[in-house]
């Protein structure tokens, strides 16, 4: 089954405030995010509802909507349960699901899952085999549908351009972006994502970016691949550094937001799935969605 960036569309929303609120409130805002003109809606997978369960609701109560998960744990489930979820919703609505794959962070997988995170790389070398391999005896497609890979490093990078359609890496600036398009080749998807803060004011925008931002910064990998590029641990410490905070997080107005993405698509980007941060951080407002849909959409 074929699935393309320009199936994903230039841009998308990726947001986990669904599980914050009911599943018929999450619906129909996945309604409103088709309404507004967004082909693609990226949720991610943490400790909440089992994303698939919800996936299949937002598909249902939606007309041409694509879902992507960004992304989901493979330490969660195993290789033939993974897979044939992938076929279950591949058969019931075709061309409409992007499979996002990757393998979590130490504290989720060895802490909360009781997984053994030693060797994630290798881990997610063998998973996407068993994918290939998993056995499957029900209605629905043979061959298995398209799926990116949460890469930030090289080789996770490279993995996602030989074992999979491509790349969706979380938290990176577009320096990042340029990099992965150099490893992934000209042909693979691309689709890095991207948060948004539409305040004008630097005070209070970076105060609302410090408090998303805090949390991905305890967690070594993110930690790791922005040491990479550049920044310091004193950028990383006490929720980031403006510079860092510039770098991760377009803040301003809707025209900030349109020119990062358009920093990322010049850098090699196919699509980008952008984050909507307010200061209540489990909301999301329908004017702002609205503002950035005048902007990004047109």
């Amino acid at each position: 089954m074929t699935f393309t960036a320009d199936d994903l569309g230039p841009v998308g929303i990726w947001t986990g405030v669904l599980d914050a609120m009911p599943s018929s409130a999450a619906a129909e805002t996945a309604q409103l995010i088709e309404e507004l003109g967004f082909p693609t809606l990226w949720v991610p997978e943490t400790v909440g509802r089992d994303p698939f369960v919800g996936i299949t609701l937002l598909l249902e109560r939606t007309e041409r909507l694509n879902l992507a998960t960004g992304i989901v744990n493979i330490y969660a489930r195993d290789a033939v349960t993974m897979a044939n979820t992938q076929r279950a919703i591949d058969e019931a609505f075709p061309g409409r699901f992007l499979l996002g794959l990757g393998v979590s962070h130490e504290h989720l997988v060895n802490r909360v899952r009781k997984h053994d995170y030693s060797k994630p790389y290798s881990y997610m070398v063998d998973y996407l085999a068993d994918m290939d391999n998993a056995i499957f005896r029900a209605v629905g497609p043979q061959e298995l549908g398209p799926r990116v890979l949460a890469a930030l490093g090289p080789k996770m990078t490279a993995l996602a351009a030989s074992a999979a359609q491509g790349a969706h890496p979380y938290f990176v600036p577009v320096e990042h972006t340029a990099e992965a398009r150099e490893i992934l080749g000209p042909d693979a998807i691309l689709a890095p994502e991207q948060m948004v803060v539409i305040d004008t004011n630097p005070e209070s925008a970076r105060a609302t970016a410090r408090t998303s931002m805090s949390v991905y910064l305890r967690a070594p990998n993110y930690r790791n691949n922005l040491l990479r590029h550049g920044f310091t641990e004193a950028d990383l410490d006490d929720g980031g550094s403006d510079r860092l905070v510039d770098a991760i997080v377009a803040w301003g107005d809707v025209d900030a937001a349109v020119e990062r993405v358009r920093a990322h698509h010049e850098a090699g980007a196919n699509h980008v799935a952008v984050q909507l941060l307010v200061p209540d951080a489990m909301t999301l407002p329908e004017d702002q969605l609205r503002e950035l849909a005048s902007g990004l959409l047109s």
